[in-house]
């Protein structure tokens, strides 16, 4: 890639420089614009020009920019750095307010170089939505905070100077638009300062009257060769698509076929050479369109040849086991925010991820640019694709636009080797299964390669996921690692999958797919600890060695688990107040990097021995309902229920209840799901229920309770407990309960007392 960068980078740099006019750039001490460099590595046009720089900038705070003219010959009232937002210092500006429309302008005049090409405006990202004019023609526009966007503008070009302008609406706060880490109000916790506008590269590329508008790359390793596949704007007429790959300057491969036909080409490569994160090995890939034997466009790109394939639990890269030591990575700069300083300080969060042991990173709540993921393939480095779907409410009218960025995204970064798998949503709650469930589905069906996540953390909601993750900031190791040791234990008791739509703090039951802990961690480690401002996970550590103490454990507890393919350890910096990063916001080391190298690094269970699987057979055996709760539906039937305290007999088989109400649980005051109302201090819950099998193996309480409960079973008491939770909680009561169900009818009781604030019971027995 480096013989490409020379070429076409210097070059085209050097040219921008000369070519930019009627506004000053900003020029570092370098004599470069900022962020200079080719923002599309994998998809490069030698004919380029950068338009990054000072542009004209207005805050239209009463929305009328319209009405005012600012769409073509007018002075913008101040002036910001681009690619850099409004909010960042790098922009000039550092407007932290809410800013729900704003506008750019900026002039320039199209390189002779680019005469008589199509010519195309390209935007790397702008949130949310932009209108785009160039010389007053409305030219194009995008909705997406996170995708990218290009606009043709060749017939509203004049010849000598020419304007852009861009008019922005983001309104953050809506609900109706994904935020990801953004704040809604003040940089407060987990949520951080807003990006708006222009937030990636904009520049100018000429492409041929026919053009490469899109294409895809599918590796093939075990035969050696690459699928390629393009989509051509233009007349299709007499045009050939040749492509040429290269490993180190050599030919090893090339094929030619009709332009727009609908079928691939398959390149056999002469020489095959894996990529994985031990060799990130790249072959350099030419696709030129061609008419009477000439050059009428050509794309320059890469690629690296490896697979992605799920086996039982594993997650297998060219057939084998790697361990995936992911950090969380949030892609927040002290100085740019959403927007990296430099593309150097895009590859060094990468070099500071692996210097301390980590192959990779779950790149969280945003959508990393491509220059991020060009030098992830260089450097052999895992990712998750994300998206920021945080601050989206899920209405159905919103679901266009999401599913169209969304679409957008895998398309763009779907050739890339170091992408792993995707996953487009985080810690969802229910409201969002439909929508998670399009999204996967249209994943899986523009990107067949890679495994997908549907949703980070809690509430999953396929029945046949590819893989599953939990979320689990447990900072004391032993507990951490008995919890997940016991959890693909299949003789250990879980929370059948039923009940778990009432608290995201339930495991997700276990289906034999590949899991990994995808956030643990999140020690605080602050320069002052006794800071307020200094947020993060549990107590902090009293001293430096406690922390690492605490941080060998906790990876220790995973990486000896031979069921887990990997790990997230939160988080690789710092971000603003949040304060439980391996480094300081400003990228500073916190702990010795070596010291958490050798912790992050070592051999993994995994890696040795593989997933242990065990039979099924007992401990996996379904559970019968003998008395069932809300999420059971249909087996759920009415109790008989008194406020008032009854006679000592009403425990018994043969106690009248029949003056008793009637009522379906769950019962309660104001908590959400409550089927019959109860506000007084006691409820007295009787029901009857036949059991005509066998001796039971195995008998579990499954209980909401707030607050203190007793349950008998035919007068006998086999729960007590005080308190409250707020999920439902499941509970071995073989040993109390067993020896009193019998053949025939048996009676359920309870008795639950509420001393102040919310009041709920509801619960099933369960056997196999």
């Amino acid at each position: 890639m480096i013989r490409m960068e020379n070429t076409m980078y210097l070059s085209t740099v050097a040219a921008s420089l000369v070519l930019l006019s009627s506004v000053t750039p900003l020029v570092a001490d370098d004599g470069a614009l900022p962020r200079s460099e080719h923002p599309r590595p994998d998809a490069m046009r030698e004919n380029w020009l950068c338009l990054n720089g000072q542009w004209q900038f207005e805050i239209d705070a009463d929305a009328n920019g319209l009405e005012r003219g600012l769409a073509s010959g007018k002075d913008l009232a101040s002036s910001i750095i681009v690619p850099f937002c409004p909010e960042s210092q790098l922009s000039g500006l550092g407007h932290t307010d809410f800013m729900k429309n704003v506008w750019y302008r900026r002039m320039f005049t199209l390189p002779e170089s680019m005469q008589g090409q199509r010519v195309l405006l390209h935007f790397g990202a702008v949130d949310y939505k932009a209108w785009v004019w160039v010389n007053g023609r409305e030219v194009g526009g995008h909705t997406g905070g996170s995708a990218a966007f290009a606009c043709e503008i060749t017939s509203a070009l004049k010849p000598g100077e020419n304007e852009v302008v861009v008019r922005v609406f983001d309104d953050t706060a809506s609900g109706l638009q994904p935020t990801g880490k953004q704040t809604h109000s003040v940089s407060e916790g987990c949520v951080y300062t807003r990006t708006t506008g222009i937030w990636q590269s904009v520049w100018l590329e000429a492409a041929g009257q026919s053009y490469v508008k899109e294409f895809s790359v599918v590796p093939d390793p075990e035969h050696a060769r690459v699928l390629i596949e393009a989509t051509v704007d233009g007349p299709l007429e007499g045009l050939q698509l040749a492509v040429h790959v290269l490993a180190d300057g050599k030919l090893v491969g090339q094929e030619s076929g009709l332009a727009g036909s609908g079928a691939p080409l398959v390149l056999n490569l002469s020489e095959k050479h894996l990529w994985s994160p031990s060799s990130p090995f790249l072959y350099d890939l030419e696709l030129v369109l061609e008419r009477d034997g000439k050059p009428v466009d050509t794309v320059r790109s890469y690629f690296g040849l490896r697979s992605v394939s799920i086996d039982g639990r594993s997650v297998l890269i060219n057939g084998q086991r790697v361990f995936q030591r992911l950090i969380l990575d949030q892609g927040f700069y002290p100085d740019g925010i959403w927007t990296a300083p430099s593309d150097e300080a895009l590859k060094r969060d990468i070099e500071l991820s692996m210097a301390a042991g980590f192959n990779g990173a779950r790149l969280h709540q945003k959508v990393f640019e491509p220059r991020f993921l060009y030098w992830a393939d260089k450097l052999g480095y895992l990712v998750w694709g994300e998206f920021p779907n945080w601050g989206y409410n899920y209405e159905p009218k919103g679901y266009a636009p999401y599913t169209s960025e969304w679409a957008e995204i895998v398309r763009r970064d779907r050739n890339h080797p170091s992408i792993i798998g995707w996953c487009p949503f985080n810690e969802t709650d229910w409201v969002s299964t439909e929508l998670q469930q399009v999204i996967w589905n249209l994943t899986q069906a523009i990107d067949p390669t890679r495994p997908v996540l549907e949703t980070s953390g809690w509430r999953h909601s396929l029945l046949e996921p590819q893989l599953c993750d939990f979320h689990d900031y447990e900072q004391d190791p032993t507990v951490l690692k008995n919890r997940w040791m016991d959890y693909f234990d299949i003789s250990a008791l879980r929370l059948p999958e039923q009940y778990h739509n009432a608290g995201a703090t339930a495991l997700v039951p276990d289906r034999g797919c590949p899991f990994m802990l995808s956030e643990f961690g999140g020690t605080r480690w602050a320069e002052e600890q006794s800071s307020g401002q200094a947020w993060g996970y549990g107590q902090a550590p009293s001293d430096m060695e406690e922390f690492y103490r605490r941080y060998e454990g906790l990876v220790n507890a995973l990486l000896d688990n031979p069921n887990m393919f990997g790990f997230c350890y939160t988080q690789l910096t710092d971000v603003e107040q949040e304060r439980n990063g391996l480094y300081y916001y400003d990228r500073r080391p916190k702990f010795d990097a070596g010291r958490l190298h050798a912790i992050t690094s070592r051999e993994a269970a995994y890696e040795k021995t593989g997933p242990i699987t065990a039979s099924r057979e007992n401990g996996g055996a379904p559970w019968n309902v003998l008395v069932g709760a809300s999420p059971d539906k249909a087996l759920a039937r009415p109790y008989r229920y008194t406020f008032d305290a009854p006679a000592a007999e009403w425990l018994n088989d043969g106690f009248d209840d029949g003056k008793w109400a009637s009522g379906m649980a769950p019962f309660g005051n104001e908590l959400p799901g409550v089927r019959t109302p109860w506000t007084s201090a006691d409820i007295y819950l009787r029901q009857q229920f036949p059991f005509d099998s066998g001796e039971p193996s195995q008998m579990a309480l499954v209980i909401f309770y707030d607050e203190d409960t007793e349950i008998y079973l035919n007068g006998h008491r086999i729960f007590e407990i005080r308190g409250f939770v707020n999920s439902y909680t499941m509970l071995d009561v073989t040993q109390a309960a067993k020896p009193w169900i019998k053949q025939g009818l048996n009676t359920l009781a309870v008795h639950t007392r509420q001393t102040g604030g919310g009041q709920y019971i509801d619960l099933a027995l369960l056997y196999r």
